[in-house]
């Protein structure tokens, strides 16, 4: 008899390069990985790029090659960003993937350039192709635009969102809805709830085939709430607002972190974030098997990049991560559990 072909389980993440990431440095060598990746970043060194050559930003495109890159050396230099002078920000591997958008027909030309040399495979999927940004309409009246002031908005909690949406409208990018519809798994998050997450959804398409998808869908919940965007979140709360926009009982597991940093960790943390906090949950949601609770936290803080620093004084990347050994037991009890 011939012997069976093993197919590795088609495991899709959803969300943005930070997030993402860390989920496929987690899971890659052991499921067939694929990441489509959110593409409304207006900040840094992606901002100015995406502002100087009229391109989609590539900095969540970055952080996921990196992830699937062969050879520590190659993604050594794509990590690299720079201190001083007139690259000071810029990250080398956001100025490749530009170069090679524009020595090609576009950035999608030239991520595959990037993939083949970085030997990546085919995994990495833009959520759009369009140059679309992101905006919210807020209770009050007040519309704020772009990803970057988002983040930096200390209003968006307190005053609660009516509306988010992307101008102009974009449509899926094909490739994506494809990697979607052929999926075993999904994973959304973790990452900025409404800049890096949310924002796939509202492109259309998106949440119509995750939705009607027979894949099992997962939610990996954030670590810490995020000033002045998610203020007080609770699990519960991460859940209820993510399926606003993926569909009413879209969601089929949610993994979320029970443990905290000592006291002298989280006091270094507050001066940096003051007012981010662990996200809480309800105890009677440790009883249900829908929620997968457990300690998912690397309790050594990420140092702070200076070149990393925004003009407003916030640091964009978090200093709390997800253990990625912790991470991936969780979410391999379900991916082989299932």
């Amino acid at each position: 008899m011939p012997a069976k072909t093993f197919v590795k389980k088609k495991v899709v993440c959803i969300g943005g390069g930070t997030g993402v990431s860390a989920v496929i440095n987690a899971l890659k060598g052991k499921y067939d990985l694929s990441a489509v990746v959110a593409m409304f970043d207006n900040g840094c060194s992606t901002g100015q790029l995406r502002r100087e050559f009229n391109l989609p930003p590539m900095g969540d495109l970055r952080q996921c090659l990196i992830s699937l890159a062969k050879g520590k050396e190659i993604v050594s230099l794509m990590r690299y960003r720079f201190e001083k002078g007139f690259l000071k920000g810029h990250s080398l591997g956001n100025i490749l993937l530009t170069a090679a958008a524009m020595e090609g027909k576009g950035m999608e030309q030239g991520l595959e350039k990037l993939e083949d040399i970085l030997e990546t495979g085919r995994k990495i999927f833009p959520v759009t192709t369009a140059n679309s940004n992101l905006a919210v309409v807020l209770k009050n009246g007040r519309i704020v635009k772009g990803e970057e002031e988002i983040v930096n908005c200390p209003e968006i909690s307190k005053t609660g969102i009516k509306k988010i949406f992307l101008f102009p409208k974009a449509k899926a990018n094909t490739k994506a809805l494809a990697e979607i519809k052929k999926s075993d798994f999904i994973i959304i998050g973790p990452g900025k709830f409404y800049t890096s997450l949310i924002p796939n959804f509202l492109v259309e398409g998106i949440a119509k085939e995750v939705k009607r998808s027979k894949a099992k869908k997962i939610l990996v919940c954030n670590l810490m709430t995020q000033p002045g965007n998610t203020d007080d979140f609770t699990v519960e709360k991460f859940l209820s607002e993510t399926e606003k926009y993926s569909g009413k009982n879209s969601i089929d597991h949610v993994i979320f972190n029970t443990k905290k940093l000592p006291l002298k960790a989280l006091s270094q943390v507050s001066k940096i974030f003051p007012g981010s906090k662990f996200v809480g949950y309800g105890p009677e949601i440790l009883k249900e098997k829908k929620f997968v609770g457990a300690d998912l936290l690397d309790e050594k803080l990420q140092k702070l990049n200076p070149s990393d620093v925004l003009a407003k004084g916030a640091n964009k990347r978090t200093m709390v991560i997800h253990d990625q050994k912790k991470m991936a037991k969780k979410l391999e009890s379900i991916i082989d559990g299932a």
